[in-house]
């Protein structure tokens, strides 16, 4: 589902429904179509501002019919926004430390145990994580929530939320380079909870770690994502772009870390190869190369995390991808090839592609 713009709106309003028949402006009516679950709002320019949050959350509520709810009515089976760094809302929040300029720092929404003492376990994981990656750890914001929006089910399985800030190394030239070095961060401290014996460690889970973006997502119905989370309600919470999801899970059970958006991508499962793709990625990733992370490939495994969904595999793969030097577009190729069987057509380069 794509936001309409204000003005089309208006049109909307001034001549009634017939009018989006014909076109307005960007608008184009053999271009309307519908997406399962997943909306987005942007401003063309990049300009940034409430509004595209605000207008995404209202998305999010319209399509409350393509989610799920449990047996309890009041717990869903996820939702959540992806936005862009909210740098304005961060710089007013009292995070009790200074933030670098744009570009120079990360931030990450993550789920920890509930247990005070297996969360400052994990906490000192990914701490430890970004000072051996030679990244300079700033502090933890814990992030306000209102637990009573959730239904009896979600509140059962709600981790603690918090969020990470990272500084960048000033030998790190540009935010390529700053998105490649949390990237190992991330991997790296979900190898050392995911290795340890900790009772609660399936709480633990990093959903966005980055300087680009930054997604608040859970085990929610629609309308719960801004209930829960007053920090979306801020006039300071700004961006250019948002993207939400609703969840419908069919082949796994709902949980807080399925909810999407995930990191590069929302997706609506019904993978019907993904027991082969899972082991055929596990089978190979032992002979990836690169010479990218040192050219130590054992710093990115596994590949594909252990306990996820079939998008929450397919997220990782582009994520891969994307992190090993190829473009978005040029993952997404290779992931969801174009049909090639009995394209006559076809020019052999790209059949071979």
């Amino acid at each position: 589902m794509i936001h309409q713009r204000p003005g089309l709106r208006r049109h909307q309003g001034r001549l009634g429904r017939q009018s989006l028949s014909s076109p307005f402006g960007l608008y184009r009516p053999d271009m309307e179509h519908d997406a399962c679950g997943v909306g987005m709002t942007c401003h063309i320019k990049g300009e940034k501002s409430h509004d595209i949050v605000a207008d995404a959350l209202k998305i999010l509520l319209h399509l409350a019919h393509r989610g799920a709810a449990g047996c309890d009515e009041a717990s869903g089976d996820g939702a959540g926004i992806l936005i862009q760094m909210p740098d304005d809302f961060l710089r007013e929040a009292e995070l009790g430390f200074r933030l670098p300029d744009v570009g120079d720092y990360g931030a990450g929404l993550v789920f920890l145990p509930v247990d005070d003492a297996q969360r400052r376990w994990c906490m000192q994981q990914l701490e430890a994580s970004i000072w051996e990656a030679d990244q300079a750890f700033l502090g933890w914001r814990k992030v306000p929530v209102v637990s009573g929006a959730l239904g009896d089910l979600a509140r059962e399985a709600e981790p603690s939320v918090y969020q990470a800030f990272v500084r960048k190394n000033p030998k790190i030239s540009d935010t390529a380079g700053l998105e490649e070095a949390l990237f190992l961060i991330r991997k790296a401290a979900e190898r050392r909870v995911l290795a340890s014996d900790l009772p609660e460690k399936r709480y633990f889970h990093i959903p966005s770690l980055s300087c680009r973006t930054l997604v608040y997502k859970g085990m929610f119905l629609a309308h719960q994502v801004g209930a829960y989370y007053p920090d979306l309600a801020s006039p300071a919470m700004t961006s250019a772009l948002a993207v939400v999801h609703q969840r419908y899970s069919t082949n796994t059970f709902p949980a807080w870390h399925l909810a999407q958006p995930f990191r590069y991508l929302c997706h609506n499962g019904e993978i019907n190869t993904l027991k082969s793709n899972l082991n055929w990625m596990a089978a190979r990733q032992h002979q990836f190369r690169t010479d990218r992370f040192g050219g130590d490939v054992s710093r990115i495994l596994p590949a594909i995390a252990p306990g996820g969904s079939d998008s929450a595999a397919l997220d990782n793969a582009v994520e891969l991808l994307c992190r090993t030097g190829r473009s978005l577009p040029h993952a997404m190729m290779m992931l969801i090839p174009e049909a090639w069987q009995h394209h006559e057509t076809m020019d052999d380069d790209r059949r071979a592609f």
